[in-house]
């Protein structure tokens, strides 16, 4: 094989997907691969659809940190893998390419079960979005439901599509269709369908798929991506940056794909959380002081449907001292303890963006001393909300915020 690097020596690895249907689904390739292996490794329930001479190796548990020392155990030996139908959509073939390199694999896919379900519902692909629950909390399903939207759920046991179930109905979703496809693609296929709202919690079988249509109820929670959610999205003790304040602060900090957010004296974790809603790959650390706050911040992530949000519990700047580099840093809270800014401003990499907010004239002195030492924009803020007065209306201001923007050279 030839790339634009040069010569690539032979990959040491095959990877074959394997669907329900088992050995007799394989295709030419993909059986010569099995048939050559010595070593055959995957899942107890992969293994048992393939009968082959090599030696049979059941993946342990955790599987990804036992990974290297497994294949090092095995190193020089024609090893193939087994894994679920596509290996590079939500498989081990993904982990395998991110562990040792692309070039170490050749990677047979099946047709994913994806592929499958939307064959049989007459459901274009690229319409779908795919939610894996696999490894993951049932909470990241939540930022996925939306009117009219269609959802694929990758299940993790039998009883994920009552757990999928109870959340439409929790989220006002109760009228949303659900087809559950069991064994898909194999000579045991069977389907469910029905509503969340009459969706009934006997298990499915532990390889299972469920299909949804969103259709939101009278009271259906229905929340956008875009940056500025309700104040009332939010459980607070009043240490919340406010929606209209939120928004322009999530503008100029620009979250892209993949990159990572330190969101420092995060109070309620609104910024943090609304980063990590733009794009499932974007990440974010909220670091917060108090406890009690702590553990709201999470609480708030999971019913927001980012309950991968990190937080870390501890004051800045020493919490901050392990943390993985950022992308951008948002200050919300402890502008005026010792140090703060200093350590964000050095922890950013050239290209990084630091923001930070402002309130009390303490804090705005700070940045003034900021601004006027390293540069970026000062930008003040001010908002008036209508409310009544006496048997009138008129305009309650908000308490006005100063806010420093700056990226590091």
């Amino acid at each position: 094989m030839v790339t634009d690097e040069g010569p690539l020596a032979g990959p040491s690895i095959v990877v074959v997907g394997i669907g329900a249907d088992g050995q007799a689904g394989l295709s030419a390739e993909a059986r010569a691969a099995v048939d050559a292996a010595e070593v055959l490794i995957g899942s107890a329930r992969q293994l048992a659809l393939v009968d082959c001479a090599a030696t049979k190796i059941a993946w342990p548990s955790p599987m990804v940190p036992a990974i290297p020392g497994l294949l090092a155990e095995h190193a020089g030996r024609r090893v193939c893998v087994l894994a679920s139908g596509d290996p590079m959509f939500f498989g081990v073939g993904s982990v395998l390419a991110r562990l040792l390199g692309p070039s170490a694999l050749r990677v047979i896919p099946q047709v994913s079960s994806v592929s499958l379900a939307c064959a049989r519902l007459g459901w274009p692909v690229e319409e779908v979005e795919v939610v894996s629950l696999v490894g993951r909390s049932l909470h990241t399903l939540r930022l996925a439901v939306r009117p009219d939207r269609r959802l694929l759920v990758l299940s993790a046991t039998g009883s994920t599509p009552a757990d999928v179930a109870r959340l439409l109905r929790e989220q006002g979703f109760g009228p949303s269709a659900m087809t559950v496809f069991e064994e898909l693609g194999g000579p045991g296929e069977r389907r469910r369908g029905g509503t969340a709202t009459s969706w009934r919690p006997q298990p499915a079988g532990a390889l299972n798929l469920v299909a949804v249509h969103c259709r939101p109820g009278a009271d259906a929670m229905v929340r956008g991506r875009a940056p500025g959610l309700p104040d009332r999205s939010y459980d607070n003790d009043g240490q919340l940056t406010k929606r209209e304040v939120r928004a322009v602060t999530l503008a100029v900090l620009a979250p892209l794909p993949g990159e990572l957010l330190w969101d420092v004296g995060a109070g309620s974790g609104s910024i943090g959380i609304e980063w990590m809603r733009t794009d499932r790959a974007c990440r974010a650390i909220a670091v917060e002081p108090v406890a009690e706050r702590a553990a709201r911040i999470a609480g708030n992530a999971a019913s927001l449907g980012v309950p991968d949000l990190r937080v870390v519990e501890g004051a800045a700047p020493a919490a901050l001292a392990d943390l993985p580099t950022p992308d951008a840093i948002f200050i919300g809270g402890g502008l005026t303890a010792d140090g703060v800014l200093d350590f964000c401003w050095s922890a950013l990499s050239p290209g990084g963006r630091l923001v930070a907010n402002a309130v009390t004239l303490d804090s705005e002195a700070v940045l003034a001393d900021w601004h006027r030492a390293v540069g970026g924009t000062l930008t003040r803020i001010e908002i008036s909300r209508a409310s009544p007065l006496g048997s009138f209306t008129g305009w309650r201001p908000m308490m006005p915020v100063t806010q420093w923007t700056a990226t590091h050279p």
